[in-house]
């Protein structure tokens, strides 16, 4: 099947940091700050709506690998906002480049891959497990 994705696309995910978002919530660590699980999440969001919405319906995306820095804590009540581009297309893999900042410092950069699965064929395969 062909896929009309194309390298360069990208979106932008953006929030504010909210208690939710917070190490502490997230229990990953001690501090109301910006979680790196919930960074990386912004990162994951980002590329997921960069091209899943360029895909025939019945297929999305779905995260494989991460490579990720965090780079600078980002206080509750600041935005951050992590972009997405789309630097490389390898058959169904996809490979994003990807970069966060708040509103003072870059948080977090590095390289994020997602594989296009056709939808209900993956839940299946999935539920299989059970």
């Amino acid at each position: 099947m062909e896929f009309n994705l194309k390298v360069g696309m990208s979106f932008t995910s953006e929030i504010v940091v909210e208690e939710k978002d917070t190490a502490v919530a997230f229990g990953s660590g001690n501090m109301y700050v910006l979680s790196t699980p919930m960074m990386i999440g912004l990162m994951e969001n980002a590329a997921l709506k960069a091209v899943d919405v360029h895909l025939p319906e019945g297929y999305q995306t779905v995260g494989i690998h991460l490579d990720v820095k965090h780079l600078a804590a980002t206080p509750m009540g600041m935005k951050a906002n992590a972009t997405a581009e789309l630097i490389e297309i390898d058959g169904k893999k996809l490979k994003f480049k990807v970069v966060a900042y708040d509103e003072k410092d870059r948080i977090g950069e590095g390289y994020h891959s997602r594989f296009i699965v056709e939808s209900e064929s993956f839940m299946k395969m999935t539920e299989g497990k059970k």
